[in-house]
């Protein structure tokens, strides 16, 4: 009999296309987001958000519906309503990535996390217990390390210092992951990506805004002069890292978390001249200083990741640029 997985946040970058490679790999998949899958928009009054919301959109086109998917619209903030979706789907396994996501934005307006990243991360945790599900693998983030230099990040390391509220929030679902397994052995595995880049991108990352920029020949800002170092994860890799995990069922056992990424950090200088090469175009580069919330390295320790799913794979920053770009291209031809 087919597993039956629910996956969270499936109109986003990573959810969009782990859900579709599940469901080439036999496992019954029901995806669901917030965002319906017709052509409906929002009144969200600017052209970023509507550009979003398309890619969104699309997103659920290419990768769901043309698999036949089973797509639900669910707002995780509303407990009945992610009560109602537990019942009538009744997963094995749940993959949970809806989250509002952005360091910078979270400095912006903090409460826009309150309550996907908070409420909503507690109903399906709640429903997870409830429903006595099998795997729970939920998405956190490198940020949890702060601001710190010494390198690679461990999962054994401190994470009481976040420079930002989005990091607070992933912080707190750690720990609320934790709580549940000591009080009711709710099992669950957090996942703490590393700068995922790939087709399909979010367009408020630095990967597709400088590619975006460059193509468009507009200045690019690097951020602490260009000297910030970022441990890049192609998307590919990501899902197949996440694929592993719920094979091998690695999270059924107990509360644990474990680092998505290479142990590979790049210059954000040498990032931008990756990038041009692959757009053959030269870009136009201001230098700033750091922002508040930034941090000025991201390196993840993947000796634990790999002791769990063995060797996975590492894309070559260039190939994965070159991949991301040529669906750019397509994207706006």
């Amino acid at each position: 009999m087919k597993r039956k997985v629910l996956v969270t946040g499936a109109a986003g970058f990573i959810g969009s296309r782990l859900s579709s490679h599940l469901q080439t790999l036999g496992y019954k998949v029901v995806a669901t987001d917030i965002y319906e899958s017709k052509n409906q928009f929002f009144d969200v009054g600017d052209s970023h958000h509507l550009y979003l919301q398309k890619l969104r959109q699309d997103r659920i086109e290419h990768f769901l519906r043309r698999q036949d998917i089973e797509y639900v619209t669910c707002d995780i903030s509303h407990q009945a309503s992610v009560d109602h979706l537990f019942r009538r789907v009744c997963p094995d396994v749940v993959v949970h990535l809806a989250a509002q996501a952005g360091v910078r934005h979270s400095v912006k307006a903090p409460m826009d996390f309150v309550k996907s990243n908070l409420m909503g991360f507690a109903h399906v945790l709640e429903c997870c217990q409830q429903f006595n599900v099998e795997e729970f693998l939920y998405a956190s983030s490198s940020s949890v390390y702060g601001a710190r230099t010494n390198a690679p990040f461990s999962e054994t390391d401190r994470i009481d210092r976040p420079e930002s509220f989005y990091a607070a929030t992933k912080m707190a679902n750690e720990a609320m992951a934790f709580s549940y397994y000591s009080q009711y052995k709710t099992p669950s595995l957090g996942m703490r990506f590393f700068t995922v880049y790939g087709p399909w991108g979010r367009p408020d990352m630095a990967p597709m805004l400088f590619a975006e920029k460059i193509r468009r020949r507009q200045p690019i800002q690097l951020f602490g002069n260009g000297l910030l170092k970022r441990d890049f994860t192609y998307v590919g890799d990501t899902v197949f890292a996440i694929t592993r995990m719920i094979e091998l069922g690695v999270s059924k056992s107990k509360a644990n978390i474990v680092n998505v990424g290479h142990a590979n950090p790049i210059q954000v200088t040498e990032f931008v001249q990756t990038l041009s090469e692959c757009l053959d175009m030269t870009p136009v580069i201001e230098l700033a200083p750091m922002q508040v919330s930034d941090v000025p390295l991201t390196c993840s320790n993947d000796e634990k990741l790999s002791s769990l799913i063995g060797e996975w794979p590492h894309t070559p920053l260039k190939e994965g640029l070159t991949n991301m770009v040529h669906w750019l291209s397509e994207r706006h031809h």
